[in-house]
């Protein structure tokens, strides 16, 4: 199984006449999801590589029963599409853009407390793939296997190489989040652990972290409390000074909150099998499921 995409996605594209929104969303649709439509405000009418544009996601999911939108929406429009397609009723909205102000999203969050049938996945984030069913975002989809580890991350980058790391052992993956390392997003590490606790074919999580914030603790503390299968963690940004922001917008340590060590010390005191190195999340998945 897997969990929130998969053979029923009908995907439309929200920027899809732009470089970027076009170059995805034809990677999307080879890699097999169903890529129904894409929206650009004032080209509806026109397509793009066989896929039909509407002017607006309403439009676009009246005519084609889309239930999934990938944003690729410069920064300042951005949450306005995040917006249409949760007023549109759209099931699963995943925001790719990067960079949009944190005031806009605390907009868009208060909105979807309004509209809890909306699961928006990011912003900032490489979107969200159950391998061999369906992909929505930019994650190289060919390193991905079916199976039953399901990965929650914070970096896009750490992502596929715990992916690549699992394939090259033979362990395929129910889903793939990217959940994004901004301050405000959508979909958190609890969301994504209850998920899978629901998926009686995900047998383990990786679960990639950053410094900043309590997302992590929060989710170790869920772990403990209610999940009683392997989890394994990584803290990425272990080096970074205090005050020193890392990569994404979210991963900032403040007046000695948020470090790797404190997140690492909860996640293992939740029985979480913590690793040192990116490079042993496979192995030590491996070894969690008694086939390493």
């Amino acid at each position: 199984m897997a969990i929130w995409v998969g053979d029923h996605t009908r995907l439309l594209v929200q920027g899809i006449t732009g470089k970027e929104g076009e170059f995805h969303a034809k990677g999307c649709r080879d890699y097999g999801t169903r890529v129904v439509a894409g929206v650009t405000p004032g080209k509806g009418g026109q397509s793009v590589d066989g896929i039909p544009v509407f002017g607006s996601v309403e439009a676009a999911r009246r005519e084609t029963g889309a239930n999934a939108a990938m944003i690729f929406v410069p920064p300042p429009f951005a949450a306005d599409a995040i917006l249409e397609a949760a007023d549109a009723g759209v099931e699963l909205v995943v925001c790719i853009t990067e960079g949009i102000p944190v005031g806009d999203m605390l907009k868009v969050r208060a909105f979807l407390r309004e509209r809890p049938e909306t699961r928006l996945i990011g912003p900032n984030c490489p979107g969200i793939i159950s391998p061999g069913k369906a992909k929505i975002g930019i994650m190289p989809g060919h390193i991905h296997k079916a199976g039953s580890v399901g990965v929650i991350s914070r970096s896009g980058t750490l992502t596929y190489e715990a992916v690549w790391q699992l394939t090259n052992l033979g362990l395929g993956q129910s889903t793939c989040i990217g959940i994004g390392g901004d301050p405000v997003n959508g979909t958190d590490f609890i969301d994504c652990l209850a998920a899978f606790a629901a998926d009686p074919d995900t047998e383990a999580v990786v679960l990639i972290g950053e410094i900043g914030g309590s997302a992590e603790e929060e989710a170790a503390a869920w772990v403990k409390a209610h999940y009683d299968r392997p989890v394994v963690g990584f803290i990425a940004g272990r080096t970074a000074p205090p005050g020193r922001r890392m990569g994404h917008a979210g991963a900032i340590i403040s007046g000695g909150k948020g470090t790797a060590k404190e997140k690492m010390e909860a996640l293992a005191a939740a029985g979480i099998h913590v690793v040192e190195s990116p490079a042993e999340m496979g192995a030590t998945v491996a070894r969690a499921l008694g086939r390493g």
